[in-house]
């Protein structure tokens, strides 16, 4: 059955920047309107963490999901520890280190990062030590050693700290034996940035895609770091393919657990606004005319009710066709 679309304020913490302006603007923020109203998209979104309580749903096989620290957490745990899949974001150190403490008061000793973005790697900060071993792809350790730019949040990203730099990496595939569960990695190619993963727990037969699948929103694509809507959409035919329909898919952001239905809702959806935009691209419409011409029209009841507003996905969609 598909969930409701309606996001609790834990579901990714973008929400409160939407909430600031609404008034004002009788719709979502973008990310750059955000900026201009506040104090900046990243700043609000580190205030929505610190405060925001994180909830646990237990799934199968001892997996956990965490949510409420920047993207959702999967975490395994057994006689090899706490196994982390993503970290979230610093600010959450309080609330993330409670929750954890619930699942197991093992230590963490393996963490995967799926990508780079802050929501999803800050948290190595505090995680790592020389007793984690922090996992990703090679390009997510290049973005997390050096000054990084998003020009969409108008944000430059400091390197993290030795500790939390992922020190074991790969280029496109990599496996895990651990907690009885066989974790298989794989890489994307650029998708939502040019170093995103998958995690498989194949036992379980639970997936997690980190940011190439947004449940119930329009995403975020990261041209900064090599993202693109065709990626996504490739992320998505390679998710789908390596799902059932008994498949649990942990989306990186909205609801946790979700399933192959909701992402070929997902995948559909990209492919209708993909074909339209570029249509108006075809037709030598300039990105701004592209945005009047409103065409994500047909999809916006569902997925455009959050921080990625229309405007700014089709933005976002314009830059990659």
């Amino acid at each position: 059955m598909k969930s409701e679309h309606i996001l609790s304020r834990r579901g990714f913490c973008l929400c409160c920047v939407g909430a600031a302006g609404f008034a004002a603007t009788g719709g979502w923020l973008s990310p750059r309107a955000a900026y201009a109203e506040a104090r900046g998209i990243v700043s609000l979104i580190k205030d929505s963490a610190a405060k925001s309580v994180i909830s646990a749903h237990k799934l199968r096989n001892g997996v956990t999901v965490l949510e409420g620290s920047g993207g959702n957490v999967a975490v395994v745990s057994g006689k090899d520890g706490l196994v982390m899949i993503d970290a979230g974001i610093s600010v959450s150190r309080k609330q993330m280190t409670k929750a954890l403490a619930d699942i197991s008061r093992e230590p963490v000793t393996h963490l995967i990062n799926t990508h780079w973005h802050f929501d999803h790697a800050d948290g190595n900060s505090w995680i790592g030590s020389d007793k984690t071993k922090i996992i990703a792809h090679e390009n997510t350790r290049k973005y997390l050693s050096q000054v990084q730019r998003v020009e969409d949040w108008d944000y430059n990203f400091l390197p993290l700290h030795g500790s939390g730099v992922p020190q074991h990496v790969f280029s496109k595939e990599h496996s895990l034996k651990l907690n009885g569960e066989t974790l298989a990695l794989k890489y994307y190619g650029p998708a939502h940035t040019d170093g995103d993963i998958s995690v498989l727990f194949s036992e379980a037969d639970i997936l997690h895609v980190g940011d190439t699948f947004w449940n119930g929103i329009y995403p975020f694509i990261d041209h900064s770091t090599g993202g693109s809507i065709d990626g996504m959409i490739a992320a998505c035919e390679a998710n789908l393919a390596v799902s059932t329909d008994k498949t649990i898919i942990i989306p990186g952001h909205g609801n946790p657990v979700s399933n192959r239905s909701e992402l070929r809702g997902f995948r559909d959806m990209m492919v209708g606004i993909r074909e339209n935009v570029a249509t108006l691209k075809r037709q030598g419409r300039t990105r701004d005319e592209a945005v009047e011409a409103k065409p994500t029209a047909a999809f916006d009841a569902e997925w455009g009710q959050f921080v990625i507003d229309p405007a700014f996905f089709t933005r976002l969609v314009y830059e990659g066709v």
